[in-house]
């Protein structure tokens, strides 16, 4: 397994650790866990209107993205898959944000987002999980 085939995995295990961190915060306020919530105030604004609407969906990706890399690790088309489509809404929602005229955040997200799909669609890479 190559390194940036494991650097994909890895960042699918931190993606799902960050989803069920901000998961916590949201749905049990007042643990220590709450001062993550400094490094992006504007977020943390908008989301806690709705904690528990908000902190569910975020249980949610956590589990899709621990899925993913469950699968990514175990070379499972269905991992694979579900990376591709994970990242494909990623690329999506910062096209979204340029879109929206946040430029910074959507120009950086989708170059980001966007590479890391150029390369999950390589053919190599998708060949690996046969």
């Amino acid at each position: 397994m190559s390194a940036p085939f494991r650097a994909i995995g890895v960042f699918l295990v931190f993606g799902a650790t960050m989803a069920a961190l901000a998961a916590l915060t949201l749905l049990w306020t007042g643990t220590p866990f709450d001062r993550a919530w400094t490094l992006n105030p504007i977020a943390y604004s908008q989301l806690s209107t709705r904690p528990r609407l908000f902190g569910t969906m975020f249980v949610l990706l956590s589990f899709m993205l621990t899925c993913a890399a469950v699968g990514w690790f175990r070379l499972r088309r269905w991992g694979w898959g579900l990376a591709v489509t994970i990242i494909s809404i990623q690329v999506a929602g910062d096209f979204g944000n340029l879109i929206r005229g946040d430029l910074l955040r959507g120009i950086t997200g989708f170059l980001v987002a966007g590479g890391l799909l150029v390369y999950l669609l390589r053919p190599r890479v998708r060949r690996a999980f046969q």
